[in-house]
C-alpha cells in the first residue's frame, strides 16, 4: 500500500483548520457559557449560604428573644406570687390583729361586765347590810344608838396626834358631832365631859344629825376626823372583803 503524503498533509490541514473552527466558535463560547453558569452558580450558592447564614441569625434573634419572654414572663409570675403571697399574709395578719384586738377588747367588755357586777353585787350586799343592821338596831332603844359608842369616840380622839388635838379645841370652837338622831342634854354632857379628858380643856358639842350612820358618832372637821359609828364598821368590813378578793 502506497502512503501519500500529500493527501496526509492535506488532511491534517483540514483537521487542524477544523480544530480551530471548532475551538473559535464552538468551545470557547460553550466554555464562556459554562464559566458564566458557573459564576452564576457561585453567586446563587454563595447568595443561598448568605440567606441561609441571615436565616440562622434570625433564628437565634429569635430563639433568644423566646427565651428573654419566657424568663420575663417567669420573673413576672415569680413576681406576681410573691406579692400574691404577701399581700394573702397582709390580709392574713390584718384578720389576726383584727381578731387580737377583738379578743382584747371583749375581754375588756367582760372584766368590766364582771366588775360591775362586783361592784353592784357589792353594792346590794352593802345595802343588805345596812338594812339588816338598821332592822336590828330599831330593836333596840334609841339611847343605844349613841351610848353605847361615846366612850369608844373619846378613845379614837385621845389617839389622835398631839398637834390634831391641840387643833381640834383651838380658840374654844364647838367640837361637831355627828349622830344618827338628836343628841340629848345627858349625852352632850358625857361627850363633853369625855372630849374634856381626851383633849385636857373645856370643850363645847356641837351636835349634827346624820341617819345613814344607823348608829355611833362621828367627829369631822378640817383638822381631823374620827368615825367611831356601824356605817364605819360596815365599809371597813366591806373594803377587807374587797382587798381580799382582789
Amino acid at each position: 500500500m502506497r502512503f501519500d503524503w500529500w493527501t496526509f498533509a492535506l488532511q491534517t490541514v483540514n483537521v487542524l483548520i477544523l480544530l480551530w473552527i471548532l475551538s473559535r466558535f464552538l468551545f470557547r463560547p460553550a466554555a464562556d457559557i459554562i464559566k458564566a453558569r458557573q459564576a452564576e452558580a457561585g453567586k446563587l450558592l454563595s447568595d443561598a449560604a448568605a440567606a441561609r447564614e441571615s436565616a440562622e441569625a434570625e433564628r437565634r434573634k429569635a430563639a433568644a428573644f423566646e427565651q428573654e419572654l419566657s424568663a420575663r414572663r417567669a420573673e413576672a409570675l415569680h413576681t406576681a406570687e410573691q406579692d400574691a403571697s404577701a399581700r394573702r399574709q397582709a390580709l392574713i395578719d390584718a384578720a389576726r390583729k383584727e381578731a387580737e384586738q377583738l379578743r382584747l377588747a371583749a375581754r375588756v367588755v367582760i372584766a368590766q361586765a364582771r366588775e360591775a357586777e362586783a361592784e353592784a353585787a357589792d353594792d346590794r350586799a352593802s345595802r343588805l347590810a345596812v338594812d339588816i343592821a338598821a332592822k336590828l338596831i330599831d330593836r333596840m332603844p334609841e339611847s343605844a344608838r349613841v351610848a353605847g359608842f361615846i366612850e369608844g369616840l373619846v378613845e379614837a380622839v385621845a389617839a389622835l396626834p398631839l398637834e390634831t388635838r391641840v387643833e381640834l379645841a383651838a380658840e374654844g370652837a364647838p367640837i361637831p358631832v355627828t349622830a344618827p338622831r338628836a343628841l340629848a342634854e345627858i349625852e352632850i354632857g358625857e361627850l363633853e365631859a369625855g372630849l374634856r379628858r381626851a383633849l385636857g380643856r373645856v370643850v363645847r358639842v356641837q351636835g349634827r344629825i346624820d341617819a345613814g350612820l344607823i348608829a355611833g358618832l362621828e367627829i369631822e372637821t378640817a383638822h381631823a376626823r374620827v368615825r367611831n359609828s356601824l356605817r364605819a364598821d360596815l365599809e371597813a368590813i366591806q373594803n377587807k372583803l374587797l382587798t381580799r378578793d382582789g
